[in-house]
């Protein structure tokens, strides 16, 4: 007959028949939509521009253009002349521009965590989060929530120039030490002699 443990190796007690784990419930819409439509904006060849039919509509479409411009340059080449997209912007059915999700492939970390820190500093922006998608694949999804007339895109932009700024004054800093360091160095050794 075996013996009960004694002691602090106790087995754990079963809960009672009538404990009901709490059931998990979602608030408000998961993060990605379940089937997003995938909006690469230069994996394809540009369309001819064509008349609005509706005038308010003509300056969202210039803007889309605009956007294609400039972020048409994100190409990251691959072997034998490959081309494969750095950036996709995934918008759900039926949603405005004020909240996109740009899926931004190679990155991790390292990059989502400050762009994320960069772009909530704006005071128009009323979220911005990012996620990895699986620790094999090296992207990362950025979502970014605007209030009022702000297109997502604008906040984006912004935020990636005020990290290059950023990344660019701390190398200038290192830089500089460096050469001060090495100056130092120098005078050290010539006053020895």
């Amino acid at each position: 007959m075996p013996r009960p443990a004694a002691g602090p190796c106790r087995a754990a007690a079963a809960p009672p028949p009538s404990f009901r784990p709490p059931r998990l419930t979602s608030v408000g819409p998961s993060f990605l939509p379940a089937s997003p439509p995938r909006l690469a904006l230069w994996d394809r060849a540009p369309d001819p521009p064509a008349a609005p039919e509706d005038p308010e509509t003509a300056p969202a479409m210039e803007e889309d253009q605009e956007l294609e411009r400039k972020i048409s340059g994100l190409k990251t080449s691959m072997a034998e002349g490959e081309r494969k997209t750095a950036l996709e912007m995934v918008q759900a059915a039926g949603t405005d521009r004020h909240c996109v999700t740009f899926v931004l492939h190679e990155e991790d970390h390292t990059l989502g965590n400050s762009l994320r820190y960069m772009i909530m500093k704006n005071p128009e922006v009323e979220f911005c989060g990012y996620t990895t998608t699986h620790p094999s694949e090296s992207k990362i999804n950025l979502r970014i929530q605007t209030r009022g007339t702000l297109p997502a895109v604008e906040p984006f932009q912004r935020g990636l120039n005020e990290l290059m700024n950023v990344c660019q004054h701390v190398l200038d800093k290192f830089e500089a030490s460096i050469k001060d360091y090495k100056d130092q160095k120098a005078s050290r050794n010539e006053s020895t002699f």
